[in-house]
């Protein structure tokens, strides 16, 4: 009797323990240690602690939005409470998780905080220490960032291929445009890389028109956010959805990478 009780209760604390928030052991910045978490491999801070370590910045809070502001010196930014980015100047800063809640403080991703003020980001995975130094210079604003020609066709390809995707998946398929433009085997340009014709129309936006859209807003954020180097799907080159695919040269040839909502993305 005792080992059938004794077991259950062990692998629902195994479970708990890998579902529960792991704090870390150290967060410094500049010296001064700071409350932090670990979660899915991100280390989260609060942004008004973070934001307190550095002068002239104060930290306010628009609980309809749910947004959390960071207003100084040439800087203005917004901590979106439940998504996945920030914004300051202008810019989309992403990691791979969720800007929380816990306490009534909103806490961010430490490398996305510490981008918001230049500052450098080291990560000791043996103790477990996240280690900030430096900063207090306000990033770098959008229109000084960003290439306006490649926002443009970038949004556009995404909103037109996207639509009714998650977040992720819409960076997803910005990332296989960007990888495209990075790979030798493709134009060099995101807007040749979108209207590349060399084996066929690439983009079925093109062939329908639909490039030629509005985008939609979450669209453009997801490309800012690839723009600015958040990779989601690294070295896809390909997408396609394979419930509605005519052609199927693509599952046929390229080796499977991951799949997100409704595409599935190929090396």
């Amino acid at each position: 009797m005792i080992k059938k009780i004794i077991t259950p209760i062990i692998c629902l604390t195994l479970i708990l323990t890998l579902c529960l928030p792991v704090y870390a052991n150290t967060l410094t910045v500049n010296g001064q240690g700071l409350d932090a978490y670990i979660e899915n491999g991100i280390t989260y801070a609060s942004v008004r602690e973070f934001t307190e370590q550095y002068a002239g910045y104060s930290v306010g809070w628009n609980d309809k939005a749910k947004i959390a502001t960071v207003k100084g010196t040439d800087l203005e930014a917004e901590v979106y409470q439940g998504r996945a980015y920030s914004v300051a100047n202008g810019r989309v800063l992403v990691r791979d998780g969720i800007n929380r809640n816990k306490a009534g403080r909103v806490y961010a991703p430490v490398t996305e905080l510490a981008e918001m003020f230049s500052a450098k980001v080291e990560w000791d995975s043996s103790t477990r220490r996240v280690t900030v130094t430096g900063g207090g210079q306000a990033l770098t604003p959008a229109q000084s960032y960003y290439n306006s020609e490649d926002l443009y066709w970038l949004s556009r390809i995404i909103s037109a291929e996207s639509r009714g995707e998650s977040f992720m998946g819409k960076c997803g398929v910005g990332n296989v445009v960007l990888n495209r433009k990075a790979s030798s085997q493709f134009p060099n340009t995101v807007k040749d890389v979108i209207f590349d014709t060399k084996f066929g129309v690439q983009f079925s936006p093109i062939s329908d028109g639909s490039i030629y859209n509005e985008p939609t807003s979450d669209s453009i954020m997801a490309a800012k956010a690839v723009l600015d180097g958040f990779v989601k799907v690294k070295d896809a080159l390909y997408f396609l959805n394979p419930r509605t695919a005519v052609n199927s040269w693509i599952i046929n040839n390229r080796r499977f990478c991951t799949r997100i909502g409704n595409h599935d993305f190929y090396y």
